[in-house]
């Protein structure tokens, strides 16, 4: 936004954005081996033991042989948008200005595709550096539906595999997610309105809410992720793109009666409305799965 050719000084652009000289000056530094190590310890305990706390998490990463402290777990869960799961007042927000909707899922019977979306984050470790990953997941067949990465836990990722799932396959009737800021910021909430699709945000601490994302989470990193060092994004993106298609196209389901994801969504999708899938999704052709 600040350019140095401009007329303008430094001084004075930097005060029309509101914002510090420092700011514009600062050049950040690549994180130490040791921290992205750390990082990703970090992140397989919470996979593996999601309530684990700042203090709890300090001792597991002693055994492993990290000598940290509380103050440095904290910032580096922080950072990783990790957050121990345990009930606790609502006044814990992603941002207290949004808007925050009741959770809709209560006693709800999965009967078809496009019932419910689900949606959520994770943090994905690279070589040299780390990621987010956001998916969006169709609760009845567990077919995933769109899927990006960023380098940021900003709302534009999130917005741009909404607008991707929306374009290419029929709206759902209720879309959750949790309370994050990404989530409850009006410009991702808008669109769903404008889709006429019901808001639904979990309660904190409510872990079972998001169990069959989080299960591919935790087939993801464990399958694929923890397997490789990325090089960069576009590394990740290649071999994350190859493991969601396998997962869609050919992992079978034993509570899908053996079936796969994408099996159970194009076939229910078409008997129940049929003409409403796009032309790219409605064509389905496995490929051959090893």
């Amino acid at each position: 936004m600040i350019d140095r050719q401009a007329e303008l000084s430094i001084v004075r652009q930097c005060a029309l954005l509101n914002i510090t000289r420092s700011s514009f000056y600062y050049e950040p530094r690549p994180l130490s081996d040791e921290t992205l190590a750390l990082m990703k310890a970090i992140d397989q305990l919470h996979l593996e033991r999601p309530y684990l706390g700042s203090r709890a998490m300090v001792d597991r990463l002693k055994d492993k042989g990290f000598h940290v402290n509380r103050k440095r777990v904290q910032r580096l869960m922080r950072l990783m948008g990790i957050e121990a799961i345990y009930p606790k007042p609502r006044t814990s927000l992603g941002n207290k200005a949004h808007t925050i909707y009741p959770y809709l899922l209560n006693d709800l019977k999965l009967e078809k595709p496009n019932q419910v979306w689900v949606t959520d984050i994770t943090y994905i470790p690279m070589r040299r550096g780390f990621c987010y990953l956001v998916a969006i997941m169709d609760l009845f067949s567990r077919k995933v539906l769109s899927w990006r990465l960023s380098n940021t836990l900003d709302k534009r990722f999130c917005i741009e595999a909404l607008d991707e799932a929306l374009d290419r396959y029929p709206s759902p009737e209720i879309f959750n997610s949790d309370q994050g800021a990404q989530f409850t910021s009006s410009d991702f909430t808008t669109i769903l309105k404008r889709h006429d699709i019901q808001i639904s945000m979990d309660g904190k601490g409510r872990w079972i809410d998001n169990v069959f994302i989080e299960r591919f989470w935790r087939s993801l990193k464990y399958e694929e992720v923890y397997l490789r060092a990325y090089n960069d994004i576009p590394d990740a993106k290649h071999f994350i793109s190859i493991y969601i298609d396998d997962y869609n196209q050919c992992r079978r389901h034993s509570s899908l009666d053996r079936q796969t994801p994408d099996s159970v969504y194009i076939g229910l999708v078409n008997s129940f409305s049929p003409g409403q899938l796009t032309q790219q999704s409605a064509v389905f052709i496995p490929r051959p799965c090893s």
